[in-house]
This record gives structure tokens, sequence and C-alpha cells, in this order.
């Protein structure tokens, strides 16, 4: 029978290969053999969930060997678009939507970077805060998930309804985004801070779709390595998302102080260029 010590091992290396399923780097298939004879070699019983989530974790890498092969997945993108200045992010089969929101409380002025991570069917996979410039000073730099779907990297893609957790208590700094945020109900407030990015992916695919398809961008993006937000229409990773993404609004339920169920309450119909 598996010991406990055996367990913290096979928990730690399935981990580690399903996190890299989404992430990287590659996972060769002697790695899930290796992985595979460790449990047998450890008396895991095969109905275990280690064995199933290996399985998993093998069915999709065969699959998406059996994929033509993207290249370049990694990309970059800023500018401005739905009137605010937005970073997007496309690496394997998500996209990271971020924006930054500033001001000032009680004479102490803040700045926060707002991020949305969606997966490759438009679902959220978490709603997270940098603290640019935190009114408590030492904390800034300071990351905070918001927002995190429960085992978001093995659910299925196309959820809709999935567990999440949250913070206890959010950062102050939210009010940024909205002065009486915190007036409201917590499970509306955990939903409409999903729905921020799932709204601005609307507005951004409307502001683009709205230029000429080869068009100068509106001002170039101040950081040499990002592309312009234009040329994202011939991104087979990040368009195809995005556009999913736009297509859908959540709501929120309080499970526990640090516990919600997020639904996808609306699917929105497909967006006027699709038509």
């Amino acid at each position: 029978m598996a010991t406990k010590e055996h367990k913290r091992v096979a928990k730690g290396l399935i981990e580690s290969l399903e996190s890299r399923v989404h992430s990287g780097p590659p996972i060769d298939h002697v790695e899930i053999r290796s992985a595979r004879e460790f449990l047998r070699d450890h008396d895991f019983s095969p109905s275990s969930d280690y064995f199933s989530r290996l399985g998993q974790v093998q069915d999709r890498i065969l699959s998406r060997n059996s994929r033509p092969a993207i290249t370049n997945r990694k990309k970059n993108y800023g500018g401005e678009a739905g009137g605010c200045w937005i970073q997007i992010q496309s690496a394997y089969d998500h996209v990271i939507l971020s924006t930054c929101y500033q001001g000032e409380f009680n004479l102490r002025r803040g700045r926060i970077k707002l991020s949305h991570r969606f997966n490759r069917e438009g679902r959220i996979d978490f709603v997270e805060t940098k603290l640019l410039r935190s009114l408590q000073p030492c904390l800034d730099g300071e990351i905070r998930k918001l927002v995190m779907v429960k085992d978001y990297q093995s659910l299925h893609r196309d959820w809709f309804a999935a567990q999440a957790f949250v913070l206890r208590v959010l950062p102050q700094e939210l009010i940024f985004l909205y002065e009486d945020l915190f007036r409201c109900p917590r499970n509306e407030l955990l939903a409409w801070l999903i729905n921020i990015g799932h709204r601005l992916v609307r507005d951004i695919l409307q502001d683009l779709q709205n230029r000429p398809a080869h068009g100068y961008p509106l001002e170039p993006p101040s950081n040499p390595s990002q592309l312009c937000l234009e040329v994202l229409r011939s991104d087979e990773v990040a368009w195809p998302i995005l556009e999913k993404a736009a297509a859908l609004e959540a709501a929120a339920g309080v499970l526990e102080p640090t516990l919600i169920e997020i639904r996808y309450i609306r699917k929105l119909a497909e967006p006027a260029h699709k038509r």
C-alpha cells in the first residue's frame, strides 16, 4: 500500500505534469510511462485518482499531438482599444487580458493592474490584481488572486458551472474600478469582477472590427517586444478564445467566505462580425 510519503511524491509529480500540459515545456511520453511505473511500483490502486489524472494528462498530450502544430504560440500585444490601454498575452491554449486602473483614496494615490485569464473555450480561469502602487506602500508589487476556478487546469474547458476560490478580504484598491464597489452584495461584486473581463473583450473586438484590416495602429505599443492589437485578428490561438469569451456572462453564488460557484447564465449572440 502506498505510504503517505509516496502519495506526497505522486501528488507533486502529477500536478507538475498537469501544469506543463497548459504552460509547457512539452511532456515526453517517457515521463508519462515513468510516472505510471512509479504508481504501480508503490501499489497505488489502478482505480485511484492518481491513475485517473495521469490518464487525463496522457489523453491531452495525444490529442494535442494529433493537431497541426501552431508555431510562435507565445505572443504579447499592447495598445488602446475599448476606451483604455490594454495588454493581451496569447500562450498555448489561453489568453490573459490586462488593464490598469488608478485613483486616490484618503489623499493617497494608487494604481493596480487587473488581469483575466480565459481558457480556450472563453471561460475564466482566474482574476488577479497586481498592486503596482498600493495604498499601503509595503504591499507595492504584490499579486492577489481575487478569483481562481478550482482545478481549472484539469477542468473541462467548456464548463458552465464551477467552484472557485476567492479572497476573504478583497484589496481596498478595487475602489479605483468603482468607488461604491464594497457597498454591493458579495455575490454581485464577485460576478462583476469576472464579467469586467468578458465585457472588456466585447468592447475590444468591436473596436478592432471597426478598424481597417491592415490599418496603421492608433498608437504603437510603448514596449518594443509587443505587437500592435490590430494583428490580433490573425492570431490562431487568441482570436477564437476572445470571440468565445465575448459571448459569455457569469453569475456567482457564495458557498463559503472563500468559496463561490460560478455559473455562465448567458451565452450572448455571436458578435456581429461573425454573422
